[in-house]
């Protein structure tokens, strides 16, 4: 006699057995058990009470109601799919940050930095594309002397000298010293773009400078994020700024 019959035998309850499998239907399978037939049962019921919640939940929905999917999903050939939000980081901005540390980083931010000022004390922004011009308004009394009003003569200059905004000597001082500097028509174009191409290397260098301190605080932003400490994201990441955090205030020992 099997352990199982012994124990049912002391206990006095009937032993189970497994339900026999007639030979007519033995070739639609074993029979389901018990426990089977009530799992499905349970999970069949369970199921049917989510699909009567969804459909409440349906009748009950406000048409007016807004929710934020509204605004953060898109119909792609007949299916809403979440919008993606827009990278917050340039690809150039992820390979430093990825490759680099923040001490190379801000290495090379300085040494941009001592090479704008040394461009900016040769070319003084003088003449600058972009710049805003300057006005110099004259208050005249009568009629009469706007229509006879000759700006080289109330400059007292020469009327090449005109439209220059420095280094405009007036009569009395060409009267007594020579004109220093070019005069040749093609050596002043000569000039001109050059001071052009030092005024693009200039915005060049600017740009590469605050694009190097932006990812220098970036890299610094996500090794304070290392701390354990509670933190609550007060801004959004940015491709011109890192993310801001406020830390809970911890008193150190």
């Amino acid at each position: 006699m099997s352990s199982a019959f012994r124990k049912a035998a002391k206990s006095g309850q009937r032993p189970h057995r497994e339900r026999a499998q007639p030979a007519a239907r033995k070739k639609l399978g074993l029979l389901e058990k018990k426990k089977d037939y009530r799992l499905r049962a349970d999970d069949y019921r369970k199921k049917q009470n989510a699909l009567r919640a969804l459909q409440k939940k349906a009748l009950d929905k406000n048409p007016d109601e807004f929710y934020f999917k509204m605004i953060r999903t898109e119909l792609r050939d007949g299916v809403h799919v979440i919008k993606q939000p827009k990278n917050e980081v340039t690809p150039e901005q992820m390979k430093l940050m990825r490759t680099q540390d923040i001490k190379y980083v801000e290495m090379k931010r300085v040494a941009e930095a001592k090479k704008i000022e040394r461009l900016k004390s040769e070319l003084h922004l003088l003449d600058a594309e972009g710049k805003r011009p300057n006005k110099h308004v004259f208050f005249l009394d009568t009629k009469k002397e706007v229509q006879e009003f000759d700006l080289a003569t109330h400059l007292d200059t020469v009327p090449e000298l005109v439209d220059r905004v420095y280094n405009r000597p007036t009569i009395a001082t060409l009267q007594k010293e020579t004109l220093k500097g070019a005069t040749d028509p093609a050596h002043l174009k000569k000039l001109a773009q050059q001071r052009k191409n030092q005024y693009d290397l200039l915005k060049q260098r600017i740009e590469r400078e605050k694009a190097m301190f932006v990812v220098a605080q970036k890299i610094q932003t996500r090794k304070d994020l290392l701390d354990k400490t509670h933190k609550v994201k007060v801004k959004k990441e940015t491709t011109t700024g890192p993310a801001i955090y406020k830390f809970k205030f911890q008193r150190k020992r």
